[in-house]
């Protein structure tokens, strides 16, 4: 199975036919204290950026829906000063892509950018929404899967390894504030390119 029919079945038509609970966007508001849990409990900092994977369908109706993303985004920047972009990356999926050092307005704006697909009747698109952290050990995500309506963390490391034991700390620790995606086999790596940081470079 190569990288993109992975992330397909882990995010896409697999994880839809067995998800077990509705996604929803205000599912991301929970996020508004786990940043918190993270700094003091586990001493990690917002890496002010964030982002919503979606995949894209060549409809005018489609086009118009992310133009509609655009505009929510454009006016919400002179008042959050949340930096955006809409990108495509290498495997051919699309990202609302966020830059903002106030994890509540990354949060807000990321609900808005997810609610807007979903009230136009394009929230099967969605695959997931990614919040960005960092320490001295290295950076860490939570991506909340719409296809599972559930969190789970992700801790790359270089050379494509990832820190078992720090995903399972996180899990550990935000069990209770986030809605945890129990089966591990939907923890699916969302790795960067070879020159990104972040899953979406």
């Amino acid at each position: 199975m190569g990288l993109l029919d992975g992330i397909r079945a882990v995010l896409g038509v697999r994880a839809e036919a067995d998800a077990r609970r509705d996604a929803s966007p205000d599912d991301l508001f929970g996020m508004s204290t786990a940043y918190l849990t993270m700094e003091a409990d586990l001493g990690y900092e917002s890496a002010d950026a964030g982002a919503l994977c979606f995949a894209g369908v060549d409809s005018s109706g489609f086009r118009d829906a992310v133009a509609e993303v655009e505009a929510i985004l454009e006016a919400g920047r002179e008042e959050t000063n949340t930096d955006f972009d809409i990108a495509e990356d290498d495997h051919g999926y699309h990202w609302v892509i966020l830059e903002d050092t106030d994890p509540e307005d990354l949060i807000t704006s990321l609900h808005f950018a997810s609610d807007t697909f979903i009230e136009r009747e394009y929230g099967s698109r969605l695959l997931a929404a990614v919040f960005a952290y960092r320490n001295e050990d290295g950076p860490a995500y939570w991506i909340y899967s719409f296809r599972r309506g559930a969190f789970y963390p992700f801790a790359p490391r270089p050379d494509r390894e990832r820190d078992s034991s720090t995903e399972f700390k996180l899990e550990s620790v935000l069990d209770g504030e986030l809605t945890i995606e129990r089966e591990k086999e939907y923890w699916y790596p969302l790795w960067p390119s070879a020159s990104g940081r972040h899953p979406w470079e």
